[in-house]
């Protein structure tokens, strides 16, 4: 590769870099040709950008991008690297960890999503467990509908009860006021013990 290549090289992977809030460094390294071109296939299906890199290409990359320092990253790239980009926090997690049902790789060397580097294999399990921005987004919506349903819910079955009391409730018939008076000379003979 000659020197104006891997200026070239560089120069793609820091426009494709400049923008992703997700950023996942994998090795496919002990891949076969069909497992590797299945990953591919897959990664696709799932909107995420899959690249393999060589390491010092990816490295300096990374260190013209303004605004993020990926040094925390660096050491992890040794070996066959693959650069996977997407808009889903734990997209590339999910994949990687289905691919690990059949065979030990891909393995995740590192990953930046939300501010926050995971160094280390050991971290595809966290990885996978952090929500999507559209997962999280539901959840809230959800949240702040409950309460929103509760009232409204509340509020029907208020007007539902008002609705019936006046429907049960007999209309009262007037009664003059002479008729619901008892007469005093009758309550004093009616009284028990009264002679």
């Amino acid at each position: 590769m000659t020197k104006e290549d891997k200026v070239l090289v560089i120069q793609e992977l820091k426009e494709v870099l400049q923008d992703a809030k997700v950023v996942y460094v994998a090795s496919l390294e002990g891949m076969n040709a069909a497992a590797t071109s299945d990953f591919r296939r897959q990664a696709f299906k799932q909107n995420i950008t899959v690249k393999v890199v060589k390491n010092t290409l990816l490295q300096k990359a990374l260190e013209q991008i303004e605004g993020v320092d990926y040094s925390e990253m660096f050491p992890t790239f040794k070996g066959n690297s693959a650069l996977m980009i997407s808009e889903t926090a734990n997209a590339p997690a999910k994949l990687i960890q289905g691919f690990r049902k059949k065979a030990e790789v891909p393995a995740l060397k590192s990953a930046y999503l939300q501010e926050t580097f995971y160094v280390g294999d050991e971290n595809l399990a966290t990885l996978v467990s952090i929500k999507s921005r559209e997962e999280m987004i539901g959840e809230i919506i959800t949240l702040l509908q409950s309460p929103l349903r509760n009232v409204l819910s509340a509020l029907q079955n208020k007007d539902e009860a008002n609705g019936n009391a006046e429907e049960a409730a007999p209309v009262a018939e007037e009664t003059p006021a002479e008729e619901a008076a008892p007469e005093a000379g009758a309550e004093a003979t009616d009284a028990p013990g009264a002679e």
